[in-house]
């Protein structure tokens, strides 16, 4: 009989298998992104994997493989990217790799592996790691052109932040190109703090993202297993034994048949553990070195640790390989078969050898660091000497591990490793001269990592600790740095206070330097933003000041921007657009992407204030594809998409501005450009009657909060939007009270497309408001009309919401036909036909209707055409043209307005009623009345609404 230790033959899984390959099809067609694959440890997953990897090879899919290890969550980071990228270098060569990529983008793969040179020196920013992301993006999406790829990632449990991070992005965004993802975790091991725990959830809310969990084997696949193992089939009774036993796992049943039926062990430990204890001694003892360092090590390195010859070491290591304990990876080193193996081994070592392990590997690491894959020298010591329990070297090992995180992006991981240091610190007496820091140098540290990361709340502990470290009067600098730091926090979480603490740090660096500068840069920008607009550019031309002395363009170019951003604010937005345009020229000359694509947003902006909205698309779609070119797509890249979107609200576009939110919302943008583009999604959905989606987005950014918000640009919008939502529901004076409590805060913004926009709403809002409560609705115009004395209009833009405010409704929809702004111009039509209305003006009125109901209806502006309609019947019009309306009257014995008086009549409306809803005399309702009444065959005013009812006549 031919015993094997693992079934040669595939058993069971054929669902599971199945669903694989239908799942890579559909990703063939661009339909699917994942499959995550769970079970419990020794199931099959990596079996499963296996399999269906051989055959997706077989039918020409390019197979890619990453694993994570247990180190990563020790802040071992992005392992099986490394792994990948390496595979494509072995496949290729770094060349070939970097020929995928946008142009200078392969340096930031030098942070993951050597053979692509030095990594791009670009400063460290919140956006660094979105770049890195964008270019592991890119370069599947080109490997995908060739050939659909697969991509499994196995053992995710064990996965470092930054990879959990980048396995959601590339879940979300791998929508264009047939790459598909297969992963597997141990659904066992998911306890209920777990990290990957909320990872899984988010992943199950995305499009095409597919679950697969792993059963156990049933008796009848189990039995199919042993037969493999065996060479023969086994008797009923011992299937029967082995599979209650096993519980169906597996690897348990291959650990099984590895004992005679009168052995069976009592625990789990000693089941995985027999095969290795029946090896010889010197075996395992080498064994249980191996285990100390991971699941799979190098020859060389277990050559150095164990001090054997490569003769010795493979004699020793040959009675393992042979019972399937240890297997040979292609590149010669050794992993153990299953994980559980690994660490039953481990687990056998004594406490003294298990110190005694661990710090021989940390010590030949440090030796020789090409032991180790590369990048993984610092993280593998780190992870040594704090197994041997050696406070000192773990502490130091820590922070240079830490530094080497820092510069491959890996925020998270150096947060972990910083940490570490802060727990060992008071158990090394000499830290801060071991490690040539003070204490709160490495809170400073952990407080830059994790606003990086986006722990905005973890920054605010680090910040706390390290400011209670400090004393204003003998460190400034550095309590200014963390004001700032302090500041940036708030301003992410869309939390007051950004600008107090940017000027408590002014008030510590009053004399100039390159702290100062700083400060003053960021304590700039935030007071253009909160509409302080003449300090903030006062501050920022200090800081211009110093950078021109300094002779440092590329500060003085984003300092262009920051005085740009208050050109637009103060609403002199040619201003804007030519310094924009400056900035943008030192940026080209300076090759610096970050500040072209900075200026060349801001000017999307600005062209659209402007009135120039088609220019605006332009210059979007250039700066799109710029920031892809640049792998800067996730962070720059999606506030253009954010700024395209209004432009194409503006010119009522709407289906196409949803579409650029919806691929934008799901690149993970920041906080606030979040919020923004759901503030362009509710305003839309405001103006289609979308009311469920509308109050649902409203109350997401915070648009009925009483929490006072800071910048002036965010209070305008959510001050607009709340105005609308209160006429959408009819709530004029909830209106009026949302407008008085909002307007005690002057100056308004004079960009066009904030205070301008707004006043022309509080217009409506008072028009509306005043038959309800004409006092307060003056008293409210009143307060508006003295914000407007201190107002100028710039460009068309401001104009037409101008001659809106002043009531000139025929002269702005003019503006808004010449701009192509649909909403606007069907809009002030309205407004300028209930004037005419007013003033008697019937057939100027119904003209301007007509015109303005298609408009609103190609919109799907509901609302709006309801309106339109509901006042073409006041008037006693229809909204056709003169020619169908004949036609229609032929069939029809009422004319349209005694259509119109008779659907009042059917609501109970008396003559007088009628007569001011129609803007006609009571006598003329009276005579309408008097026609309507024989033309129908009845005697009364109740027969005549029942009959009107009974003929169709108010459908």
């Amino acid at each position: 009989m031919t015993r094997r230790a693992v079934s040669p033959v595939f058993v069971g899984r054929e669902t599971e298998l199945e669903t694989l390959k239908e799942t890579l099809d559909q990703a063939r067609k661009q339909t699917t992104a994942a499959v995550l694959v769970g079970g419990e440890a020794g199931v099959g997953k990596s079996r499963l994997a296996n399999r269906f990897l051989e055959q997706a090879a077989q039918e020409g899919a390019h197979v890619l493989v990453g694993g994570c290890v247990e180190l990563s969550s020790e802040g071992l980071a992005y392992a099986p990217f490394t792994a990948v990228v390496r595979q494509l270098v072995r496949e290729t060569s770094a060349s070939e790799v970097a020929a995928l990529l946008p142009e200078r983008a392969a340096r930031e793969l030098a942070r993951l592996l050597p053979e692509f040179g030095e990594p791009s020196a670009e400063d460290k920013s919140e956006s660094a790691r979105a770049r890195l992301f964008e270019i592991i993006l890119t370069l599947l999406e080109r490997l995908a052109e060739r050939r659909p790829v697969v991509l499994l990632i196995e053992d995710i449990h064990w996965a470092d932040r930054s990879s959990r991070d980048l396995i959601a992005f590339l879940s979300r965004n791998l929508r264009a190109a047939p790459v598909f993802m297969v992963m597997t975790y141990r659904s066992d091991e998911l306890h209920r703090t777990h990290p990957l725990r909320p990872v899984l959830a988010e992943l199950a809310r995305v499009d095409g993202v597919v679950r697969v969990d792993l059963p156990r084997f049933t008796q009848t696949e189990v039995a199919a297993q042993m037969a493999g193992i065996l060479g023969v089939d086994a008797d009923f009774a011992r299937v029967g034994e082995v599979f209650e036993r096993s519980g169906g796992i597996p690897l348990f049943v291959e650990a099984l048949l590895e004992h005679d039926n009168s052995s069976f062990p009592e625990s789990l430990h000693d089941l995985i553990i027999g095969s290795v204890e029946r090896l010889p001694e010197e075996t395992q003892r080498v064994l249980r070195m191996a285990a100390a360092g991971g699941v799979r090590v190098g020859h060389a390195l277990l050559a150095a640790v164990s001090g054997l010859s490569d003769d010795d070491l493979e004699d020793a290591l040959r009675a393992a390989i042979a019972s399937n304990v240890l297997q040979v990876t292609d590149d010669g080193a050794y992993v153990f078969r299953h994980a559980l193996i690994r660490e039953a081994v481990h687990d056998e070592l004594l406490p003294g050898e298990h110190a005694r392990m661990h710090a021989r590997y940390a010590e030949e690491i440090e030796k020789d660091r090409t032991l180790v894959p590369h990048g993984r020298a610092a993280i593998e010591i780190a992870h040594h000497w704090y197994s041997a329990r050696n406070d000192l070297w773990a502490l130091i090992s820590a922070w240079e591990a830490a530094r080497k995180a820092a510069r491959s992006f890996a925020y998270t991981e150096q947060i972990q490793l910083l940490e570490r240091v802060l727990v060992l610190w008071d158990k090394v007496p000499d830290a801060a001269e071991r490690i040539g820091v003070d204490h709160t140098t490495v809170l400073e540290r952990a407080s830059e990592a994790a606003y990086l990361s986006g722990d905005m709340e973890g920054s605010t502990k680090f910040v706390r600790g390290a400011m209670a470290e400090l004393d204003e009067q003998t460190s400034p600098e550095r309590v200014a740095e963390l004001l700032v730091r302090s500041a940036n926090i708030k301003h992410a979480r869309g939390k007051p206070g950004s600008l107090n603490d940017l000027r408590h740090a002014e008030s510590l660096v009053p004399h100039p330097g390159d702290m100062r500068t700083f400060v003053l840069a960021r304590l700039g920008s935030e007071l253009m933003l909160s509409n302080q607009v003449a300090e903030g550019t006062a501050v920022t031309q200090e800081a211009m000041r110093v950078a021109r002395e300094r002779g440092d363009e590329k500060q003085q170019a984003d300092l262009l921007i920051n005085l740009a951003l208050g050109n637009s604010i103060s609403g002199d937005l040619e201003t804007t657009y030519q310094t924009n345009q400056r900035a943008l020229a030192l940026g080209k000359r300076l090759k610096s992407p970050r500040i072209v694509l900075r200026a060349l947003a801001n000017n999307v902006d600005a062209l659209d204030n402007l009135g120039r909205s088609h220019d605006a698309l332009a210059l979007a779609a250039e700066g799109e594809n710029l920031a892809r070119q640049f792998g800067r797509y996730r962070h720059q890249g999606v506030f253009i998409a954010n700024n395209r979107a209004e432009a194409l609200d503006s010119l009522g576009r709407w289906d196409e501005a949803i579409e650029v939110i919806d691929r934008a919302m799901k690149m993970g943008p920041s906080m606030r450009n979040k919020w923004h583009m759901m503030r362009i999604r509710a305003g839309i959905a405001i103006a289609r009657g979308e009311e469920d989606l509308a109050e649902k987005t409203l109350s997401e950014v915070g648009v009925f909060s009483s929490q006072p918000v800071e910048w002036t640009q965010e209070w305008i919008y959510n001050l607009s939007l709340r105005l609308s939502w209160h006429l959408l529901q009819g709530e004029p004076m909830k209106a009026v009270e949302a407008t008085e409590a909002a307007l005690t805060n002057p100056p308004l913004s004079q960009k066009a497309m904030l205070g301008w926009r707004l006043l022309a709403l509080i217009r409506h809002v008072c028009d509306t408001a005043s038959p309800l409560d004409p006092q307060r609705a003056a008293a409210l115009l009143a307060t508006s009309d003295t914000l407007v004395e201190g107002m100028f209009c710039y460009g068309p833009v401001s104009e037409a919401f101008r001659m809106v405010y002043r009531a000139d409704f025929a002269g702005a929809a003019q503006v808004w036909k010449r701009l192509e702004r649909p909403y606007g111009q069907s809009k002030a039509l309205l407004l300028a036909a209930a004037a005419d209305a007013l003033a008697g003006e019937r057939d100027e009125a119904l003209a301007r209707l007509r015109e303005a109901h298609p408009l609103a209806v190609s919109l799907r502006a509901a609302p709006l055409a309801g309106q339109i309609e509901n006042l073409a019947r006041r008037v006693g019009g229809t909204l056709s043209d003169p020619v169908r309306q004949a036609a229609s009257d032929e069939q029809t014995p009422l004319t349209p307005r005694e259509l119109e008086v008779l659907r009042l009549v059917a609501t109970g409306r008396s003559n007088r009623e009628i007569a001011a809803e129609l803007f006609i005399s009571a006598k003329t309702v009276s005579v309408h009345v008097s026609n309507i009444l024989p033309k129908l065959g009845v005697s009364s005013r109740g027969e005549a609404a029942a009959a009107a009812h009974r003929l169709s006549l108010l459908s």
